[in-house]
């Protein structure tokens, strides 16, 4: 029988080989063939000898390497970059930005430098990829060569030629007098550049994602984008044009800083409640789109009554009307001529009058005003109807009393006139009667006269019959009765008998009929029997015996 001997030196000297080979070999390259690592692929525009093993980095920390370079499409020269990122440099987002930078000196190279994208930005897996838009590649310097041309270098030329004529003549001068209104320009700019930060976190990376969006749909029609550039140039011509008008509108440019920095310092003091308007009105607007819903079939019915055939009808109704409306909107003009003149007289004239407060040094009333005090008069108006009765239309007026008589030379008659008796002694008159007439003034619109002066002088007391009246006996004895017959008044009213009111009214009512007769020589029961006849309620007892045998009763 044969036996085994185990593996023969030779084999065991190429199992050791092989071995030694296989861990030298991840030993040197460092390579877990049992790791899964992260890598994903972005496209540039230009890889710049970028090279596979070239270096990726975060913040300056190496967090991986280039694994290839490739083309990525023949046609447009992108290159098709992929990378490999240990687990120190994740997580990575959707928005990175990826940018090819040169290495130091020492050194040499290119190496790959990577913006993780911001937090609220979807994390991208691994194998994912970052678009051409979202990378960067250096500017070497044989494309500034590309880009001097000979029509840039002689724009160049002229931009540089310009910048010394406005250098020269003065402009120097002016420049370096400028220099010190540059720290509140700095200082001003610090705080716009600021406040272009936002107030919330992330709202720069929100604004240039928006801004790249708008820049990206911009690259994306290269044919409009060249139409935009060609305008310009036209729009940049035409002003080139008109550089004569430009330069004379230079100096009045001073005029309008010197009145702009007002009017933006009152933009600025409005900018914090404009802020919280939007603030409050943001809840609101909002809550308008369930409206602006519930308002769609509304406005596709609408839409309809402004149709083609619906706009012919109504075109043709409002047709014979038109002529109508045009000849009462020429009729209105003098209307509104005159309303425009009597608004402007109410706001210039009358209601500054009516509010202006009247002066009076005596009695120093607390508002008085011709509008506060003129309301007074119609209390007396409405108590016209309480001071007449059905027998006569004369009013009962009560004479004041009073032992001092005020008489007045009546222009009319000529003659001293009695008209009241007053307690006091008047001190003086107030407005004093003036020397002549207010100008009267025609020809001057209401809106342009003046307010009407309140301040009136004081003037001297109207003449008294009697200035020291000494009382006399018969005056005690009516005084005395007077007295009497007002407790006697008073005392059948607590008692409750009687009505001496009402026998007052009556006697007054007596005295005004004799009055009235005396002046009208007939008596006023026999004016509506002479009108009406037997339908007159009048009773017989007040018709004059004369009158009862002419209508035979």
């Amino acid at each position: 029988m044969r036996t085994d001997r185990g593996m023969s030196p030779f084999r065991a000297g190429l199992l050791a080989i092989i071995v030694v080979a296989i861990a030298s070999y991840f030993a040197f390259t460092r390579t877990n063939p049992f790791s899964h690592p992260y890598h994903f692929t972005a496209y540039f525009k230009n890889a710049n000898n970028l090279k596979p093993n070239s270096a990726v980095r975060i913040a300056g920390v190496e967090v991986g390497k280039v694994k290839a370079v490739t083309p990525a499409d023949p046609k447009t020269g992108n290159a098709k970059v992929e990378m490999e990122i240990q687990d120190k440099g994740l997580p990575l987002h959707k928005d990175a930005q990826v940018k090819v930078r040169p290495r130091i000196f020492l050194e040499g190279n290119m190496f790959v430098d990577i913006q993780p994208g911001s937090p609220e930005s979807p994390t991208l897996k691994s194998g994912g990829s970052i678009p051409a838009s979202q990378t960067a590649a250096p500017v070497q310097f044989e494309q500034v060569l590309r880009v001097l041309q000979r029509d840039t270098r002689s724009d160049l030329q002229t931009l540089l030629k310009e910048f010394a004529k406005g250098l020269d003549g003065g402009g120097a001068q002016a420049f370096n007098r400028s220099i010190k209104f540059w720290k509140p320009a700095y200082q001003y700019s610090s705080l716009a550049n600021d406040a272009t930060l936002g107030q919330q976190p992330h709202d720069l990376s929100k604004l240039v994602r928006a801004q790249g969006k708008v820049f990206g749909s911009l690259s994306a029609d290269e044919k409009s984008l060249g139409d935009l550039v060609t305008n310009l140039n036209t729009t940049f011509a035409a002003f080139a044009s008109r550089d004569q008008s430009l330069r004379a509108a230079i100096p009045a440019l001073d005029n309008v800083i010197k009145v702009g920095s007002p009017a933006l310092a009152s933009l600025n003091d409005s900018l914090p409640s404009l802020r919280q308007f939007a603030r409050d009105a943001l809840p609101a607007t909002k809550s308008s789109l369930p409206t602006i819903e519930q308002s769609m079939p509304f406005v596709t019915q609408a839409r309809a009554l402004v149709s083609k055939p619906e706009l012919r009808g109504l075109v043709a109704d409002l047709r014979p009307t038109i002529p109508a409306l045009a000849k009462l909107n020429a009729n209105t003009v003098p209307f509104l001529q005159q309303s425009r003149a009597l608004s402007a007289c109410t706001s210039n004239l009358l209601v500054p009058f009516a509010n202006k407060p009247i002066p009076d040094p005596v009695f120093n009333i607390p508002n008085s005003t011709f509008l506060h005090d003129s309301n007074h008069g119609f209390v007396g108006l409405a108590g016209e109807s309480r001071i007449n009765d059905a027998n006569t239309p004369m009013f009962h007026v009560q004479q004041g009393a009073g032992p001092f008589s005020v008489v007045q030379t009546s222009a009319d008659l000529g003659k001293l006139v009695s008209f009241g008796g007053m307690d006091f002694k008047p001190e003086g008159t107030m407005p004093a009667k003036p020397d002549h007439r207010p100008v009267f003034r025609p020809g001057i619109p209401c809106e342009k006269q003046e307010v009407a002066d309140l301040e009136a002088p004081r003037g001297a007391p109207e003449s008294i019959a009697n200035p020291n009246p000494v009382e006399t006996a018969a005056d005690k004895l009516r005084e005395a009765a007077a007295q009497a017959d007002l407790t006697k008044m008073l005392d059948t009213l607590k008692s409750g008998g009687g009505d001496p009111l009402g026998t007052v009214n009556n006697n007054l009512n007596q005295l005004g009929m004799q009055a009235a007769d005396q002046v009208l020589g007939t008596p006023m029961e026999a004016a509506p029997v002479q009108q009406l006849g037997d339908k007159a309620q009048v009773p017989l007892d007040q018709v004059p015996v004369s009158l009862r045998k002419k209508l035979g009763k």
